[in-house]
């Protein structure tokens, strides 16, 4: 309320929440109710098409299938999307709910096709010559091609929906134990108790003592839970594992990488520079220890400990304002692609009660448009975070112009244009300060870079070896914890103090919870170095390196990984493009360690 009373004042007259009513007026709305009819008649449509496929018209029929399939397609994230939005912005909405489920349902009703489309365009003998024949094939010529690819990897029609209905009972039920587990896990702090969320939440206390005694707390917390979380995560692996030589998949990271369409020789290249780089990132965290008292590394409970100070604040039009004016000098588009979104009301600024936390940004396919929750509060930190969310519309913007089939990008590259936006408004902010302000966003900035460089490898390395290990057996919680410290210990050194490190982030990571997507980890440190790297080659190229951007863009959901990235003359075979990314933000390191009076 302070805060909504200061913006006042300042005579803040900017839309503060979303506009939904360009989808639909609500549930009621006659339009999102035959919209409902709609999407049943075009999944009809799509399963008819499908199962008319044959060879000997098979441009004809595919073509059929294909627009069949963007209709249903369309129809569904239209009434999906206003359904997920409404509850964001309200997660008491039970109508959205309710509707979200049925939309599901329907949408399940495509799987049977969806692996016999695939089984039929792996089966054509003269496949490049068919899809060379019509126009729409040639537009799906990716995407047809993967589905030739990955056929091979398909168990047959009945098996993967066998499969599909017993994950439901396997390994999404072992995940949502462990989501329940964590979720509702009471941690003694003080007098009283905590959520495992706030206890965590106070490893960003300014008071030393508390982030000490929350990092205790929170270790003495989990171990109510990890024999049982640990049973979850072993029962997850051996699906994976069980289901990877079903498939046929040399390992879960080969079908990891290949479903994030990038290639193990892009990964080794990365991991081999970050390598490089550790000692430059262990001295910032030993120079952080040093400041804080600590002379022999960092220890856990510290890392996130704030210095300096940074008191600027903003309202949204200020944020706008600023956004607008960095953007403008370097892409014309997407400074005008922001003032659009603030003004035609695509974002919602405000916490409110019952509104789900965090920031998002979701893709408006039918009205080529984006909408973002945020959970704006003032500081330079939600700009960047406005920043952030507006890089993945803008990221959204360039990929409006493929057919809606052709719309899906891979996880590696989902944080480009996100993160790329991130580090013009850092650089900006931190060019422009001085003095304590320019210490904390500069220590604030290597703590992300530390997460996605050190925290990503120990996350790479504890999955990588579980993995290794649950084939020869059960992983027990105290195995667990054994397998986490040595990963931690390889990836940050000496720039953490070994007494003091974290023998339970297994816990409470839920990426390691899924058995449908391993290895949740390395696409961030790609994600991350991915965008720097572009956003030095900016730096030296200037105005030139925008149409290369935009075509970057536009190329991630109709290539591979190292694809796209060729068409800004980036090669991601060597390890050459991403020790430019880590240089720039060893500078940073270096810049710390100076400012605060080390020796590098």
């Amino acid at each position: 309320m302070v805060l909504r009373a200061h913006l006042a004042e300042m005579g803040e007259t900017m839309n503060r929440e979303w506009s939904l009513k360009e989808l639909y007026t609500g549930y009621e709305d006659e339009a999102f109710q035959r919209d409902m009819k709609k999407l049943e008649e075009a999944i009809a449509a799509y399963n008819a098409a499908v199962s008319k496929l044959d060879t000997e018209h098979a441009a004809e029929g595919l073509r059929r299938a294909l627009l069949c399939g963007d209709e249903a397609e369309l129809l569904a994230q239209k009434l999906y999307v206003f359904c997920g939005l409404s509850q964001a912005a309200d997660t008491r909405d039970m109508d959205a709910a309710s509707y979200l489920e049925k939309i599901l349902l329907l949408l399940s009703g495509t799987s049977k096709a969806d692996t016999r489309l695939e089984k039929f365009v792996a089966g054509l003998p003269e496949h490049e010559a068919v899809i060379a024949s019509d126009e729409v094939l040639t537009e799906y010529a990716f995407r047809l091609r993967r589905m030739r690819e990955n056929a091979k990897y398909k168990l047959g029609e009945e098996a993967e929906e066998l499969a599909a209905k017993l994950d439901l009972s396997g390994g999404s039920a072992w995940s949502n134990l462990q989501s329940y587990l964590t979720s509702t896990v009471r941690i003694a702090y003080g007098e009283g108790e905590v959520t495992l969320s706030e206890i965590r939440n106070l490893a960003y206390d300014r008071d030393p003592k508390v982030r000490r005694e929350a990092y205790e707390a929170e270790l003495a917390g989990y171990e109510k839970i990890k024999d049982s979380v640990a049973f979850s995560l072993n029962s997850i692996k051996q699906q994976v594992l069980t289901m990877t030589k079903l498939r046929g998949y040399e390992s879960p990271l080969d079908m990891t990488l290949k479903k994030s369409m990038m290639k193990r020789e892009t990964l080794d290249a990365m991991l081999a520079a970050m390598k490089e780089y550790f000692p430059r990132f262990r001295q910032y965290l030993r120079r952080k220890g040093e400041l804080l008292g600590h002379s022999d590394g960092l220890p856990w409970y510290e890392l996130f400990a704030p210095m300096g100070e940074s008191s600027r604040t903003f309202t949204t039009e200020e944020a706008r304002d600023y956004l607008i004016g960095l953007f403008e000098g370097f892409a014309p588009d997407l400074a005008e692609m922001v003032r659009r979104a603030f003004d035609e009301a695509w974002i919602d600024f405000y916490p409110r009660e019952g509104k789900a936390g965090g920031a998002f940004c979701q893709e408006l396919y039918p009205l080529r448009q984006s909408r973002i929750l945020t959970n704006f509060g003032g500081t330079l930190s939600d700009v960047v975070t406005l920043a952030h969310e507006l890089g993945h519309a803008y990221h959204n913007q360039q990929i409006f112009g493929h057919r809606i089939g052709n719309t899906n990008y891979s996880m590696p590259v989902a944080e480009t244009a996100s993160t790329f936006n991130e580090t013009v408004v850092m650089d900006a902010a931190i060019g422009a300060a001085s003095g304590e302000e320019k210490i904390a966003l500069i220590e604030s900035q290597l703590q992300d870079v530390t997460q996605i460089l050190c925290d990503i490898y120990s996350r790479y390395l504890f999955e990588t070896a579980v993995f290794e290990e649950k084939q020869e057996g059960f992983l027990s919680a105290d195995r667990l914890k054994e397998l986490m410290l040595s990963a931690q210990k390889e990836a940050y050194g000496d720039g953490l103090d070994e007494k003091f490190l974290h023998p339970y982030m297994w816990v409470c990571k839920g990426h390691y919870y899924s058995s449908g997507l391993s290895f949740y980890n390395f696409p961030y440190a790609f994600g991350g170095l991915f965008a720097r790297g572009l956003h030095e080659q900016y730096r030296r190229e200037g105005e030139a390196f925008l149409p290369k951007y935009r075509a970057l863009l536009n190329a991630t959901p109709v290539s591979t990984v190292e694809e796209a990235a060729l068409t800004a003359g980036i090669d991601l075979s060597s390890p050459e493009f991403f020790r430019s990314s880590l240089e720039s933000y060893a500078r940073r390191a270096d810049e710390f360690v100076e400012l605060t009076g080390g020796r590098r």
